[in-house]
């Protein structure tokens, strides 16, 4: 299958320190791995043999003169003890431009660092671009499982089968978390996620085409899972959502082409040359201007003082011209409320007041008996529960039943 479908992956494993020279094809899709093992032995060992399998490297990958790579190439390491990937997909623009990524590695132990070149020479391909693109959205995995050559050739292996073309090539990689995806919860393995595109040379077939019937995408709509009739090739390894499958026939597409204008060369215009001003400045009195700066606002500040202070101290009434001018009916009503309101006061000082009816003696309509109160007049209420408990009845003294004479 290998001459079926075009896969670049080159892996380090001879240690030296000449610029390594890989040769991808434009939309192709470039894996690159970085082995850990490569690097160890730029770094000085533990000294327990046997140890320095345990070595931490993590890698950081640049343009050489800039700092970050090309927009078409990615990188991941998922840990510091695994390999690192770089991965892409170089364009036609790129065809015949050296690309040169520097490649630094850390040893998180000793703090030593190795560096090397990789040389990137992108060849041009007769079948670029093939016509037939079809992007399939996996749910249960990563990137860098993705990545694999084993488990890309499965999956390709399987697309051939439903597609059946001549012609099969893995065009490009995407982490879902790269197109707005979230990080999943570390629970029950769930996985990122990551999108996988590939072409071909031949129409799309009858299966692929079942996602655009309306029924599926009414099922797509109300978030349901369509009915594929070829899930099953691909459900045994690889979970692929369906509705957000992508089917795009570049021959249909209609291109947009977008004119630029000349950037130039960046040199500003000749305005001759420059004049900085004399160095005999005349001196400026400032103390104008420190007048009206605080003057006036003091004068204004002044003013409204004064003003302030004749309204409060020499616009006094007091208490007996406001009385003379204060209708009488008025000094009454206030008079009345003041005698209510001290009224009132003593008489919440004075306990000494008579109980209210529901507490009077009553008869018994049946018996004609005179049924005594709850409590005594001389029984001490203002400590009384609201719920009277067994202690409580104890402590009331018993008072004789009055039985009528005769």
């Amino acid at each position: 299958t290998n001459d079926e479908y075009h896969t670049h992956t080159q892996k380090e494993k001879e240690v030296s320190h000449a610029d390594r020279n890989v040769y991808p094809s434009a939309g192709v899709l470039f894996v690159h791995v970085l082995e850990r093992e490569y690097f160890k032995g730029e770094f000085p060992p533990y000294p327990k043999s046997g140890d320095a399998s345990n070595d931490p490297i993590t890698f950081n990958t640049n343009l050489m003169g800039y700092p970050d790579r090309p927009g078409w190439l990615r990188y991941i390491q998922r840990t510091p003890h695994s390999d690192g990937v770089l991965y892409g997909s170089p364009t036609a623009e790129h065809v015949g431009k050296p690309t040169v990524i520097e490649i630094t590695a850390y040893n998180r132990r000793t703090f030593e660092t190795a560096r090397h070149n990789l040389v990137i020479n992108i060849m041009a391909t007769e079948e670029f671009p093939l016509p037939y693109q079809a992007e399939f959205y996996i749910k249960n995995m990563n990137v860098e499982e993705m990545l694999a050559s084993e488990v890309l050739g499965d999956f390709l292996g399987a697309v051939k089968n439903v597609w059946q073309p001549e012609r099969l090539n893995a065009i490009n990689i995407t982490s879902a978390l790269d197109r707005g995806g979230r990080v999943p919860l570390p629970i029950n393995n769930l996985k990122e996620g990551v999108y996988v595109m590939v072409g071909a040379d031949v129409p799309f077939s009858s299966c692929l085409r079942e996602v655009e019937s309306p029924h599926n995408q009414l099922r797509c709509s109300q978030e349901m899972e369509p009915a594929i009739s070829c899930d099953k090739k691909f459900r045994a390894q690889f979970h692929i959502d369906w509705c957000k499958i992508s089917l795009v026939d570049i021959n249909k597409v209609v291109p947009i082409y977008i004119t630029r204008s000349d950037p130039g060369t960046g040199i500003l215009p000749e305005f001759g040359e420059y004049n900085p001003p004399s160095e005999s400045l005349k001196s400026r009195d400032y103390f104008s201007d420190f007048l009206i700066t605080l003057a006036v606002p003091a004068a204004v500040a002044v003013v409204l003082f004064f003003i302030l202070g004749y309204t409060m101290c020499c616009r006094r009434e007091g208490v007996e011209k406001r009385n003379m001018q204060t209708p009488d009916i008025q000094l009454v009503h206030h008079s009345s409320i003041q005698k209510s309101t001290k009224e009132l006061r003593n008489m919440s000082k004075n306990r000494e007041i008579s109980w209210p009816l529901s507490t009077l003696p009553v008869f018994n309509p049946v018996s004609g008996e005179v049924v005594p109160p709850i409590h005594p007049d001389n029984y001490e209420t203002t400590s009384m529960p609201l719920m009277q408990t067994q202690t409580n009845l104890q402590n009331q003294i018993t008072i004789p039943q009055q039985r009528p004479s005769g």
